[in-house]
């Protein structure tokens, strides 16, 4: 994979802005955040974590999943 393009300490609207095709993989996670007023001031770490999903994951598949690769595990709830 190419270097990641998205950081989980980044804005989720600067997310989605940025990498329109973003909103997709948010909500196929079922993250609709980026139609959320919390959008504006959370980052898409603080996202996963109110969503119950693992902010390393979420965004390492979410960089393959922009760059066309296959995810090498999912998005699965923090235990």
């Amino acid at each position: 994979m190419n270097e990641p393009k998205i950081t989980k300490s980044m804005g989720i609207l600067e997310a989605v802005e940025r990498y329109p095709e973003a909103q997709r993989y948010f909500l196929m996670a079922g993250m609709s955040c980026f139609g959320c007023m919390a959008a504006h001031f959370e980052n898409i770490e603080e996202g996963c974590l109110a969503h119950g999903i693992n902010p390393d994951v979420f965004v390492r598949n979410l960089n393959f999943f922009l760059s066309g690769e296959k995810p090498t595990e999912t998005n699965l709830p923090r235990s």
